[in-house]
């Protein structure tokens, strides 16, 4: 048997899957809006501090050279 400390990647999704397996019907609709539009949770999540750094600050960096052009 494993005794190694879960990380928080596993301790959200064996949180998710609980909550999966308890209310089904009410997180349907969740699923479906993360379908369409995406979730900024689960893109920081695959991503890791650095990658959403990296993000935040070509966003910043779109959104100035935008503001100087328009």
């Amino acid at each position: 048997m494993d005794f190694r400390e879960e990380t928080p990647e596993e301790k959200r999704e064996r949180l998710r899957q609980e909550e999966l397996k308890g209310n089904p019907m009410g997180t349907f609709s969740d699923g479906i809006n993360r379908a369409q539009f995406g979730s900024f949770a689960d893109l920081v999540g695959g991503l890791g501090w650095k990658g959403t750094g990296i993000l935040i600050i070509l966003l910043v960096i779109g959104y100035v050279i935008y503001k100087l052009v328009f």
